[in-house]
């Protein structure tokens, strides 16, 4: 007996990583070896811009850090398609519907880290 195809049906439960990236740093190996404890690296992104959000390595969405709970979570604000530009946005984020199952995230952004934070 052969069953129908369902399009993405099969492949829905391969696992993926999902990665949220927060900025990036080249730096010298001897700037590397000389951190310690309470060293801040300064990162290319400015507080003020999305992050992107990856899975596999391929990014596929741009977001903001908001908090849920006492946790970190991301809200999606643009989505980013094979073929369009990296800037272009695909879709406008859509708001959680009442009673869907999920907590409901919480309407700020998480403030950045202090120095004395990290």
């Amino acid at each position: 007996m052969t069953m129908p195809f369902d399009g993405y049906g099969l492949i829905q439960e391969i696992d993926v990583r999902l990665t949220v990236e927060l900025g990036r740093k080249n730096l010298p190996l001897r700037d590397i070896l000389s951190l310690g404890e309470n060293s801040v690296v300064e990162l290319d992104r400015l507080t003020d811009e999305p992050l992107d959000i990856m899975v596999n390595g391929r990014l596929i969405a741009r977001g903001e850090v908001v908090a849920q709970g006492n946790r970190f979570a991301i809200r999606i604000l643009e989505l980013v398609g094979a073929g369009a530009p990296a800037s272009a946005p695909m879709a406008a984020p859509q708001a959680m519907p009442q009673g869907s199952g999920q907590p409901p995230v919480e309407d700020r952004r998480a403030p950045p880290p202090t120095v004395e934070q990290i």
